[in-house]
């Protein structure tokens, strides 16, 4: 044999390799060509295979699945958001007889204590004329939409020829009026005064006309002003009252009162005795509240008229306890007889905060280590609930103290002492807000409990 045909035996190794097996797979499958072709009962046990195999790897993706959303469901139970604990405060009623107020035998009267709440009213749900307090929401929607100050005199306001014919149809009926002349100017200032004073009924319609352009429009802004303060029924056809068809009751000028004590400027105008409007030819005009200073009156106005009769818008403030109190009072259609309207309404209203101070006293609701309540937790869990400083209430007897309690997210075990909340009572402004703590510990949630709740 010569080197090329050794060469050509041999060949690649893979090569030699092959040759043999391709043999008998090519027997192979000559036998396979020759044996019978399976039955129906072999193919049958060949498909149980089949499904038996498709069904145990169904079952171990099921079970997969299963543990997978039992993995991620008990992680979102742990990490969510517990609810809020509880903590149920009932309200307290005063200790004591109720007293009897002062109130007038004829005519609406209403009062209210400055962060405590209403004392009452007698007669005070129907609309009445109420004459000259409807300047006082007349100076209020002004000094809201042009701010002023104390000790700024604000800008000059022109005399319009409205305010001119108003000031002398007011002097034809002998209306109050403040003097002015055509081409006159005011200031902001010397138009309140003169307004809320001396209760100038020209000075109602200098004021509307510079503020809304017409009186008329000034009166829609009053009427929408009345309505965003609560006063439901409140009606305002003139900015000055001298129309009986501006109406009002007690319960509304009360509320009306409290709103003016909110601005400085207002509250110092209605407290003042007498004003020097410095309007040429203008003496010093006097208030017509002669009991200001006296049983604590700080304002806020009189009004009085065949219509209205003797009417009193009356602020008052007092120690009590050691905190100023305000006590806001109103009394309308007060006939005089030999006094007048507006002396009655005036001794009306003097009479009626003096027997409401008189009953006012401080109460202590809660001191610090007395049970206010009991904190749940909304796994099961409680403990008692104490504030941190006396909880005290200026009130009289009698009078329900309404309770309010804020309490903080808690997820977990709570020591003694931490703070967990507020307590509050009282309205608005002059409301009492302590802070509530606790007086034992609040056990945590149990694993079992964050999982399954």
């Amino acid at each position: 044999m010569d080197r090329t045909d050794a060469g050509k035996s041999k060949g690649p190794a893979h090569a030699r390799r092959r040759a043999f097996p391709r043999e008998n797979e090519d027997r192979l499958a000559e036998i396979g060509r020759q044996l019978p072709p399976p039955s129906d009962e072999e193919l049958e046990i060949v498909a149980g295979l089949r499904a038996s195999r498709r069904r145990r790897r169904l079952l171990v993706w099921g079970v997969t699945i299963v543990v997978l959303a039992l993995i991620a469901g008990g992680i979102a139970q742990w990490i969510r958001p517990v609810s809020h604990a509880t903590l149920g405060v009932q309200d307290v009623r005063l200790p004591g007889t109720t007293p009897a107020f002062a109130w007038p035998s004829s005519g609406e009267s209403a009062a209210t204590v400055v962060g405590v709440g209403p004392v009452g009213e007698v007669r005070g749900t129907q609309p009445v004329p109420v004459a000259g307090l409807a300047d006082i929401l007349t100076a209020y929607v002004v000094l809201s939409d042009h701010h002023l100050a104390p000790g700024d005199d604000g800008p000059s306001i022109p005399v319009t020829a409205d305010a001119l014919s108003a000031y002398q149809a007011g002097q034809a009926t002998q209306a109050s009026e403040i003097p002015i002349t055509a081409g006159e100017t005011l200031t902001e200032v010397q138009a309140l005064e003169g307004l809320v004073v001396d209760s100038g009924a020209d000075m109602a319609t200098v004021l509307a006309d510079w503020d809304a352009g017409s009186v008329t429009a000034f009166v829609t802004k009053m009427n929408a002003t009345a309505a965003a303060l609560g006063l439901t029924s409140t009606h305002i056809t003139d900015p000055s009252g001298v129309d009986p068809a501006t109406t009002s009751t007690a319960e509304d000028l009360v509320r009306l009162g409290e709103a003016s004590l909110s601005i400085p400027i207002l509250r110092q105008m209605v407290s003042l005795g007498q004003a020097s409007v410095l309007i040429p030819n203008t003496p010093v005009v006097y208030n017509l509240n002669f009991d200001l200073g006296q049983d604590g009156i700080i304002g806020i106005k009189t009004a009085s008229d065949s219509s209205a009769q003797g009417c009193f818008l009356v602020a008052a403030q007092q120690d009590i306890g050691g905190k100023a109190v305000t006590v806001v009072a109103a009394v309308l259609g007060q006939p005089g007889g030999a006094l007048g309207p507006n002396t009655a309404a005036v001794d009306a209203g003097d009479a009626l905060v003096r027997s409401v101070f008189f009953s006012l006293h401080s109460f202590t609701l809660f001191s610090p280590g007395q049970t206010v309540s009991s904190l749940d937790a909304p796994w099961g869990s409680s403990a008692p609930v104490t504030v941190a400083q006396p909880l005290a209430v200026v009130g009289w007897p009698g009078l329900v103290a309404t309770l309010t309690a804020r309490v903080h997210r808690i997820d977990g075990a709570v020591h003694s002492g931490v703070t967990v909340g507020t307590l509050s009572t009282g309205v608005g402004a002059g409301a009492v807000h302590v802070e509530l703590k606790m007086l034992g510990p609040l056990s945590g949630p149990s694993a079992l409990w964050r999982l399954t709740r």
